[in-house]
């Protein structure tokens, strides 16, 4: 199928993304409030991979979300959100009470830190539409069509075993149909245990070529610490993850594995870069200087850099560069999602940090 994104204009033969996840309704207490404190809340919408695919959609790629949600008010207004940035939402899947009995948005509450307080998370997603849906409702194959690149994160299998279990077989269709895989580990300890992850994506991670992790990941999935490493008091070590990236591809044969490096010294202040490993050498990206608005879908807005990057033929050390730009760029973003472009994100990787009026 052919799509049309406004950004790339009529451009036909560029690559093809395609994610699938959840995407919930955030809540957010307005300046800074705890939610105790709150007496109203502003809305948007965010999830992992619904991040990424509005991330590279505005990057210009040729992207499609695919999920389910519920089809009522809620649902409608997620996807038109995504719709109105330029993702393609042909696949989606709307469902009524009968096939999903709980019919509901996930949701999730933000509340933003400052300086030493840090930020918090509270999930209001059990049984949510797609938690709910039965693996017949998803062919892959036609999913798929025409697609090039398929991407998920840890966070998507972590709903409960039956996405798990959809996870896997859109994993393995992608690899019968030649799709390059990508997968964000993405652990969240308040969906799951880290013995549970380690089950369920040491199977995913078999289908993967591009591995991308921050800082913790690899320790809390698969038990692969980086030496002389403490990320309470922002002291990362090099070396130690070289070591955790080369043992990660060893373990599963992935062709990149890509972890990115917070030094986080306040909710408001951290120093940002990440590391490359192609199978052959490790790439460093140059390390910025944070002053953050909202730090959530900082990790997203990497790996959809990464991925643009990589579609588009850059080299190793310009790939990590660009998806690290692009990161710091969202960090200065309020919401889950990246909304900057390749000029900016270029301007910034290549050394215009300074903040100056654009005339």
């Amino acid at each position: 199928m052919e799509h049309y994104n406004p950004i790339l204009g009529s451009e036909p033969n560029g690559q093809k993304f395609i994610t699938c996840g959840e995407i919930m309704l955030r809540l957010t207490p307005p300046n800074y409030e705890k939610i105790r404190m709150a007496s109203s809340f502003e809305a948007s919408y965010g999830g992992s991979e619904a991040n990424i695919a509005l991330a590279l959609a505005n990057l210009g790629v040729d992207s499609t979300f695919f999920s389910v949600v519920p089809n009522n008010s809620l649902g409608k207004s997620a996807v038109r959100w995504l719709r109105s940035n330029d993702v393609h939402c042909t696949p989606m899947i709307l469902t009524e009470p009968d096939e999903t009995p709980s019919n509901r948005l996930g949701t999730y509450y933000l509340e933003t830190g400052y300086g030493i307080r840090p930020s918090k998370v509270i999930y209001d997603r059990a049984h949510s539409a797609i938690s709910e849906a039965s693996p017949e409702d998803f062919d892959w194959a036609k999913i798929f069509e025409g697609a090039d690149w398929f991407h998920f994160t840890g966070i998507t299998p972590a709903l409960n075993d039956t996405v798990a279990g959809i996870c896997l077989e859109a994993c393995k269709k992608a690899k019968e149909l030649g799709l390059t895989v990508s997968c964000d580990l993405n652990y969240r300890n308040k969906l799951w245990s880290k013995a549970k992850a380690s089950e369920v994506m040491g199977e995913l991670c078999k289908y993967v070529d591009v591995c991308i992790a921050n800082e913790e990941d690899a320790s809390d999935v698969f038990g692969i610490k980086a030496a002389n490493t403490d990320v309470t008091t922002g002291t990362v070590n090099h070396e130690g993850y070289k070591d955790v990236a080369k043992q990660l591809a060893d373990r599963f044969g992935f062709t990149k594995v890509a972890i990115t490096l917070r030094e986080s010294l306040s909710a408001n202040d951290n120093n940002w870069s990440a590391m490359l490993y192609d199978g052959t050498d490790y790439y460093f990206s140059k390390k910025y200087k944070m002053h953050i608005v909202d730090r959530v879908g900082g990790g997203d807005s990497f790996g959809g850099g990464l991925i643009y990057a990589c579609l588009n033929g850059y080299d190793a050390q310009s790939t990590i560069e660009f998806a690290v730009a692009a990161s710091c760029l969202k960090h200065s973003i309020e919401g889950d999602m990246n909304m900057v472009s390749v000029d900016e994100v270029t301007k910034l990787a290549g050394g215009d940090g300074s903040g100056r009026v654009q005339r």
